[in-house]
C-alpha cells in the first residue's frame, strides 16, 4: 500500500512540475530562445516594417513583445497616436477603438543602454514606470527626453531595419481629436496592423 501511495505521490509531483515548466514557456522566452536578436515583420495598411529586437539588453521587454506576437494579439489593432516629429504609437486598440486585453505589466528596462533614437521601437506606459504591457511606439526623431534621467525613461528594445520610410510616412498622416479615446493625434484614416510574424533567424 505504501508503495502505491508513494508512486501516486511521485506521479502527481511530476505532473505538477511538468505543468510549471509548460507555464514558464509561455512568456515569450520559448520563441527562438537562442536568438538574441529576433526579427519581427509588422504588416500594416501602409506597408511592411521589419524590426530587429535586442533580447540581450532588453530580455523582459522582448519576450513580452514576442508573447503578444505569438498569440496574434497585435493583429487588427491600430496605430492610434501619431505625433509628427515625435512618435508613432499603437498596438492597444482595434479600429473601433476598443481596448485589447493585456498580459501583466512588465518591469521597465529603460536603463539597458539603448536610447530613444530615430527609428527605434520602445514600450509605451502610463506615469508609473512599470506599467508597460502591450502598447509600443516608434521614435520618429531622436527623443532624448524619453531616456532615463532622474526619473525612469521609456524602454527601447529594438530598431527598425526595414520600412523606415513607412514609419516616416505614418508620422505625417492627418490626425484629429477622438471622442472615443478622449485624445488628440488620432489618425483620421485608421492605420491597421494586419499581421505580425517572427522571421526565421538570419
Amino acid at each position: 500500500m505504501k508503495k502505491i501511495l508513494l508512486s501516486l505521490l511521485t506521479a502527481v509531483m511530476l505532473i505538477g512540475s511538468s505543468s510549471t515548466v509548460m507555464a514558464k514557456k509561455d512568456d515569450g522566452s520559448q520563441i527562438q530562445p537562442d536568438n538574441y536578436y529576433p526579427r519581427v515583420k509588422i504588416e500594416t495598411t501602409m506597408g511592411d516594417i521589419v524590426v530587429e529586437l535586442d533580447r540581450r539588453r532588453a530580455p523582459i521587454t522582448v519576450n513580452n513583445f514576442l508573447r503578444y506576437v505569438d498569440k496574434r494579439a497585435y493583429e487588427d489593432t491600430i496605430f492610434h497616436r501619431i505625433v509628427p516629429g515625435f512618435v508613432v504609437q499603437g498596438g492597444g486598440y482595434t479600429a473601433d477603438f476598443n481596448g485589447k486585453s493585456n498580459f501583466p505589466d512588465i518591469f521597465n528596462e529603460s536603463g539597458n543602454g539603448l536610447t530613444n533614437d530615430l527609428h527605434t521601437i520602445a514600450m509605451a506606459r502610463q506615469n508609473d514606470p512599470h506599467t508597460a504591457n502591450r502598447q509600443f511606439f516608434f521614435n520618429v526623431n531622436d527623443n532624448s527626453s524619453l531616456n532615463p534621467g532622474r526619473d525612469w525613461g521609456y524602454a527601447v528594445f529594438g530598431v527598425i531595419v526595414e520600412g523606415e520610410d513607412i514609419v516616416d510616412a505614418m508620422s505625417e498622416v492627418e490626425t484629429e481629436y477622438s471622442l472615443r479615446l478622449n485624445a488628440n493625434n488620432v489618425p483620421i484614416e485608421p492605420i491597421i496592423i494586419k499581421k505580425v510574424t517572427v522571421l526565421p533567424p538570419l
